[in-house]
């Protein structure tokens, strides 16, 4: 059976977890599980049968961690791991179903390290990972590619595209979610579209992946990308994803996987919370996705008794209009601000900044835009004396380490096109395409590739139409050709082109007609540089909040202007109030009202005096923010890295002992360790590089770390505190035991326990001083401790 025929279902069974089975099999704790396809091939083949003989349609290839860098450790090759395992798995569910046997999926879950800006790996190197495994199971006979488990959303960007470019074989998009946190301190802006309020927004009350991530940001990309099925898993049960899969509806029209956890595990048992026959009942509260299954401590008995639900009702219908960064969704169902101040058009200092490659600069260009209210912030940087390429990327790098906007990518060369396309973590806007055959031929297909929108300039190889007629006509021409090769129509985006009147008095009605025949007669959303009308004139601004204003009541639905010209920006949002866009004008009242403080979480554009005091507190202030989720790892990791080197540069001048606000490294040492039988190590070094930012000595000793190496190091470097950090509920005792070896030994120093399975009710119960809820608690830990 093939995979879009299983599709045509009402209801498809998938598997359950893999891990824990094999564990109750032999498999031991920090033991990769693939190991398994060579030492104990049958028990592999059992666990892959009894969940094709309790009702699968799909079961997965044990092929979770077959990458080269997990495998490294057991000696084994991606090509030689991954036929083994698909040969196991078709083998099983022949001897299962020799009919119409299951479909075997390839298992692809994260690589292990995190990618640019938040880790080390770059993305060529994750691209090369993901395609030697997509590679091998093609070769291998692999019917589909599951990627399961994911919390960078780039990471999975990168997979996708690895499955896309490398074989024909269906693909689903899973990723893995936190509850949401819920801050009072932060109001969600109502600017921003949620399925609720304001779930488009950064603020609280969204569920999130580890690195940030909301469920509308990975619907809305995975869906442009290309993926067939998009689907939640792990981290929790059924209960608590109930609100996720609501949303993550919402957002796509593509066929919706859930494969829950059975419920919480019991952090002192490791046990799950739910039994077979309590989880099928609670499987009931996905009445939209078409493929269910179980995840982490679930098994076939719980597998058997999911096809007794009720069919399902189909995923969405509706593909929602929206770009994205990788922490945030913009609706493009109202006029949006795109903020044009970073191009060097007509800029010197811009320019200069883009040859000196002052990043610094430009993003405090972004900041002020983001602060004066621009919703997307257009990037270009197209300047002669730099390499635009290279430029690219390094700067929209940058802007997405520290904003949380979305951006346009604004090129006429589509070779930066696909660079900056290829990396950009998210659903973003290309600026643009044109009528003229070259462009179209040479834009629309990475438009379609990448899942971008675009913006079509109503131009050809006859120049710019004097009539809004033949502007029209050239929109008709775009929007054929880009529907021809699969582009939604919700993607594309007009621009009718401002003309000064300078020159020509009626160029701004052959503008303003031509935007409102694009909006009504096509059904079109429209774009326009708004600055170009007044060009040559002189109180320019006046000129273009009267044109802003008369392009919107005829359609505009992107504004390309400057936000910090109060009179245009006051433009837009008085047309979003009175148009109903801005509920109980919560914008408008924000914006003039004097409340509210600057954007948390970026770097101002001018720094104050350089002191360990203003760097600490400036750490202090991100730790706040991110605690509050007004900002997110991403964003969290980059202001720790920029803090160590300021702090770096400062010691490096200061005398010994000097600068008492800054911990003392022969005194403030800390020890870090993911304990033994855990090779998840993610989180540990997240940890690391705040501590290191704040100063104190780290000594990281890395992952499947045993008791004893941890005491022994606690006592010869005399060290005040330890962290421990597990991910794996199997590796649980291994904490209890290094705490308890400690005390027998009677170390004085404090430990601190963190990890996502772990709670602070656990915490107490092994006699850990200290629960880490994150980085930023481990912080405050260590301050409290060393104070």
């Amino acid at each position: 059976m093939k995979f879009e025929t299983l599709l045509k279902k009402n209801r498809v069974i998938f598997d359950g977890a893999m891990g824990t089975e094999l564990q109750k099999r032999g498999l031991k704790p920090g033991e990769p599980s693939e190991l398994m396809n060579f030492t104990a091939p049958e028990s592999v083949a059992e666990v892959i049968r009894s969940y094709a003989e309790a009702g699968s349609d799909i079961v997965s290839a044990n092929t979770f961690c077959a990458n080269r860098y997990k495998l490294s450790t057991i000696g084994k090759s991606v090509d030689e791991t991954v036929a083994k395992a698909v040969e196991i798995a078709r083998s099983a569910v022949g001897d299962a179903h020799p009919g119409v046997p299951p479909l075997v999926a390839l298992d692809i879950g994260p690589i292990g390290k995190m990618l640019r800006p938040t880790g080390t790996m770059t993305f060529d190197e994750a691209y090369d990972i993901f395609k030697e495994m997509i590679l091998a199971g093609v070769a291998a006979g692999a019917d589909l590619v599951a990627l399961q488990t994911f919390s960078d959303l780039q990471e999975l960007k990168c997979a996708i595209l690895a499955v896309k470019e490398n074989s024909d074989l269906p693909v689903i998009a899973s990723m893995t979610f936190e509850a949401p946190v819920i801050a009072a301190s932060v109001t969600p802006s109502s600017s921003y579209e949620s399925s609720t309020d304001n779930v488009g927004h950064t603020g609280a009350g969204t569920a999130r992946t580890f690195t940030g991530t909301p469920v509308s940001a990975f619907a809305v990309t995975a869906t442009a990308l290309g993926a067939d099925v998009i689907g939640v898993n792990c981290s929790l049960g059924p209960i608590e994803l109930k609100p996720i899969v609501e949303e993550l509806a919402r957002w796509t029209d593509r066929p919706i996987m859930v494969k829950p956890n059975a419920g919480l595990p019991d952090p002192v048992t490791g046990k799950f919370a739910m039994n077979a026959a309590d989880f099928a009942a609670a499987m009931d509260r996905f009445p939209s996705a078409l493929i269910l299954g179980g995840c982490c401590g679930t098994s076939p008995e719980y597998i058997q008794a999911l096809p007794a639900l009720p069919t399902s009702s189909g995923s969405a219908t509706n593909r929602v209009c929206a770009i994205s960064s990788g922490v945030k969704t913009v609706t493009l169902d109202q006029p949006r601000v795109i903020g044009e101040r970073i191009n060097p058009t007509g800029k010197k200092r811009f320019k200069q900044a883009l040859i000196d490659s002052d990043t610094d600069y430009i993003l405090s260009q972004a900041v002020e835009q983001i602060n004066a209210g621009a919703d997307i912030l257009d990037v270009n940087v197209g300047l002669p004396e730099v390499n635009e390429k290279e430029m690219m990327l390094k700067i929209t790098e940058s802007l997405q380490s520290v904003c949380d906007l979305p951006l346009q990518i604004d090129s006429s060369d589509p070779e930066v096109l696909e660079a900056a396309l290829r990396r950009y973590i998210g659903k973003p806007i290309v600026n643009s395409v044109n009528g003229k055959e070259e462009s179209l031929a040479a834009v629309l297909p990475l438009v379609k590739k990448y899942g971008a929108c675009v913006i079509g300039l109503t131009l050809d190889e006859n120049g710019i139409p004097e009539t809004a007629k033949g502007r029209l006509e050239i929109a008709k021409k775009i929007l054929d050709r880009a529907l021809a090769i699969g582009i939604s129509r919700d993607d594309i985006i007009i621009d009718c082109l401002t003309m000064t009147v300078s020159t020509d008095e009626n160029a701004a009605i052959t503008t303003l007609s031509a935007v409102k025949s694009v909006t009504e007669e096509l059904g079109l959303k429209t774009a326009l540089g708004v600055s170009n009308v007044s060009f040559g004139l002189p109180n320019r601004e006046l000129i273009n909040s009267t044109f802003l204003t008369l392009a919107l009541q005829n359609g505009l639905s992107l504004p390309i202007i400057n936000p910090n010209a109060d009179s245009v920006m006051g433009a837009v949002r008085a047309f979003r109030l009175l148009n109903g866009y801005d509920t109980n004008a919560a914008d408008y009242i924000s914006a003039y009202s004097n409340v509210g403080d600057a954007h948390p979480g970026v770097p101002s554009e001018t720094t104050p005096t350089l002191t360990m005091e203003s760097i600490i507190a400036e750490l202090d202030k991100a730790g706040a923010d991110f605690e509050a989720g007004r900002i997110f790892l991403p964003q969290l990791i980059m202001i720790a890295e920029k803090a160590k080197k300021n702090l770096d540069k400062i010691t490096a001048e200061m005398p010994v002992g000097a600068g008492s606000s800054r911990p003392q490294e022969s005194a403030n040492k800390i020890i870090l360790a993911t304990v033994k039988g855990d090779i998840h190590d993610i989180g540990k070094n997240i940890v690391k590089s705040l501590l290191a930012s704040y100063g104190y000595q780290v000594i990281d000793l890395g992952k499947d770390v045993s008791p004893e190496t941890i005491a022994d190091t606690a006592k010869k470097h005399d060290v005040s505190l330890v962290g421990l950090s597990a991910l794996m509920t199997t590796t649980l005792p291994a904490m209890r035991e290094t705490i308890e070896l400690f005390k027998s030994r009677g170390l004085s120093c404090k430990i601190m326990v963190g990890g996502a399975i772990l709670t602070a009710d656990y915490a107490n119960t092994i006699g850990a001083d200290f629960y880490a809820k994150d980085a930023k608690g481990a912080v405050d830990i260590a301050k409290q401790v060393f104070s």
